[in-house]
């Protein structure tokens, strides 16, 4: 390339010395110029010095004036002929001057013409190759970016469904809550099974509030690997088209008939760009697209710990209220048993008490008689007479007899105050112990019956990570 243009250099420095030439010898054989008189009479003068006529040419007269106004000198002529031979002759030798310059030219012109095409035909070649190259590279930044978009759709779904998955533990949980709300009298307690359901509870809130906050994340990172993957396939198809034009351009030769002349307007020029901006433009793509990749990848082991951490929060909290609730019946059931054995216990009391209070009370009636005949013995003998009326040993032995029957008859009420107090006692204790088993039972119900049969219907694992249908 550089030889060629040494070679046109040297063609032009001789071009244009040969003109010089030209143009010097044009100006040493130009034409004389002389006044047609002068001629006529053989004077000649200097150009620019006043003219003088001779002395004798002003006697001769007007007779001849118009033969002698048009004539040359001799020479004159030799001079006009010999300037034709000298114009002839440089122009002859600039003629051949340029000839040989411009097969010379000719020549030059045609090796570089040749050399200029094989080199933008090679250098086209290089340039189809970077293309391709770069094409490819976007290609396959374009199928990774459509392989993680999927992947991420498809988390997002198994997001979505383990989000809805939840609702049925929450509304269980809840429903547990409401039932036990319903437990009566003593058993309306907040015990373990109650603080393991607020716990259940607040973890599923959380639970879903990290899921929610996970699918806009994964909705995010699709619509970034979306934009990505469609300024990629702008690059890709517009490179394509690149690769399409300079393919066509390297099959354009001499031979070839579909070629015509165009004209390239300055503002084509303008808008070109230059290799180091069209390969940071390509660059910056692929870096974006490659950040996306990171990224997509990063949230997808991001969301698959999320959904196995959560499944095993929300089993091992399941776990620990199935376990509370066990306990809970065991104690229930345990306390149900004691009190039923006490129910029993007091029912026998209060049967042998009343038992024993109809039989103090017969013993009390039983005295009724004794205690007649002794006092009226002891009345009668008061009526005794005079001396009559002594304190003799009947006396004495009926005024004891009056008072061990008084005595034995406080006694006896005593102890029949005493067994129906009792009586009542037992009577209260029955009413309070079938009032608080009929509370376990209730609670029994409840917990049996209503929660852990309600609580079989718990999300699997499966279902729990979004894989159900």
């Amino acid at each position: 390339m550089g030889e060629s243009v040494v070679m046109a250099s040297s063609t032009t420095t001789q071009i244009m010395c040969s003109r010089c030439k030209k143009m010097s010898a044009e100006v040493l054989v130009s034409k004389p110029h002389y006044e047609g008189g002068a001629v006529a009479q053989g004077l000649l003068q200097e150009q620019g010095a006043p003219f003088e006529p001779p002395p004798g040419l002003a006697s001769t007269g007007l007779a001849t004036a118009g033969f002698r106004s048009a004539k040359y000198t001799p020479a004159e002529w030799f001079s006009g002929y010999r300037s034709l031979l000298q114009q002839a002759a440089s122009d002859q030798l600039t003629a051949h001057t340029i000839q040989e310059e411009s097969r010379v030219m000719r020549k030059d012109t045609e090796a570089t013409t040749v050399q200029t095409q094989t080199d933008g035909t090679r250098l086209l070649g290089e340039r189809l190759q970077d293309i391709h190259l770069w094409k490819s590279e976007l290609q396959e930044h374009i199928s990774r970016l459509l392989s993680d978009t999927t992947a991420l759709q498809g988390l997002k779904v198994r997001l979505e469904k383990a989000l809805d998955a939840t609702e049925t533990p929450y509304a269980i949980a809840v429903d547990n809550l409401t039932c036990r709300s319903r437990r009566l009298g003593p058993d309306l307690v907040r015990d373990c099974v109650e603080e393991e359901l607020y716990k259940e509870v607040e973890l599923i809130r959380n639970v879903q509030a990290l899921l929610k906050r996970t699918i806009e994340q994964v909705a995010t990172q699709i619509k970034l690997n979306r934009d990505t993957k469609k300024t990629l396939e702008f690059d890709w198809s517009d490179k394509y088209e690149a690769y399409a034009l300079d393919l066509q351009c390297g099959r354009f030769n001499d031979k070839s008939t579909d070629t015509q002349h165009y004209t390239i307007s300055t503002a084509m020029q303008q808008q070109m760009s230059d290799v180091s901006s069209w390969i940071k433009f390509t660059q910056e793509n692929l870096y974006r697209a490659f950040r996306e990749e990171q990224a997509s990848k990063e949230l997808s082991e991001l969301v698959q710990q999320v959904l196995l951490d959560t499944t095993k929060d929300l089993r091992i909290q399941c776990s620990n209220v199935d376990q509370a609730f066990l306990q809970r019946c065991a104690e229930q059931m345990d306390a149900k048993i004691q009190l039923e054995r006490q129910f029993k216990q007091t029912l026998e009391q209060i049967g042998a008490q009343e038992r024993n209070i109809v039989a103090l009370q017969k013993a009390i009636d039983d005295k009724d008689a004794p205690q007649r005949a002794a006092e009226s013995r002891l009345y009668r003998r008061y009526h005794r007479p005079n001396m009559e009326l002594c304190r003799d040993e009947p006396q004495i032995s009926l005024e004891g007899e009056v008072r061990e029957i008084d005595a034995t008859l406080t006694s006896l009420k005593q102890q029949l105050s005493d067994s129906r107090s009792s009586l009542a006692h037992l009577e209260g204790t029955r009413m309070s112990l079938e009032k608080d088993i009929m509370c376990k039972t209730n609670s029994l119900f409840i917990e049996r019956e209503k929660c852990m049969t309600q609580r079989k219907l718990y999300p699997t694992i499966s279902t729990l990570s979004g894989y159900w249908t």
